[in-house]
């Protein structure tokens, strides 16, 4: 079954995926470093790891499977779960892919390096409607894909 693996710690749009796996009735798995709130329901399930900061996202690296769904906007975490062949959503819509983590790798140590020297490299645009709309867009289109793909590979 498709489960969703959510990088829990200030992610901006829990609640709207809550809203798209009760209605496709998913799985779903909250990470978080400290208790967040999250409503009862038998499909949610929240792991809540020690206050370390890869904690997190050493649970879902090691948890997540093929075709599963992770949101997150952390570069590392997505390149391990691409690895495992677990598709990425950044909060923002965005896919992480295999032909572009390595490059996204890349530009992250780039920009640590800068800040290591005092640089200011300024952070993410602040979350707009546009990237709340594009994340459900996104989020829709991903669960397709990968129902998709496990009703191919249960075909003859």
């Amino acid at each position: 079954m498709l489960h969703i693996f959510i990088d829990a710690d200030g992610c901006p749009v829990k609640q709207e995926i809550y809203r798209v796996a009760r209605r496709h009735g998913l799985r779903v798995t909250l990470v978080a470093n400290a208790m967040v709130s999250a409503p009862r329901a038998d499909w949610l399930e929240l792991i809540t790891v020690r206050d370390d900061p890869d904690a997190a996202d050493d649970w879902i690296a090691e948890h997540v499977g093929r075709d599963d769904i992770v949101i997150s906007a952390d570069i590392p975490l997505a390149s391990r779960c691409l690895e495992k062949k677990a598709r990425v959503l950044r909060p923002n819509g965005r896919e992480f892919r295999e032909s572009t983590i390595g490059d996204a790798l890349a530009r992250r140590e780039i920009l640590s390096h800068l800040r290591d020297q005092g640089v200011m490299t300024g952070g993410p645009p602040p979350f707009a409607k546009t990237d709340r709309s594009r994340f459900l867009q996104s989020l829709e289109r991903v669960i397709q894909a990968c129902l998709k793909d496990a009703r191919n590979d249960r075909a003859p």
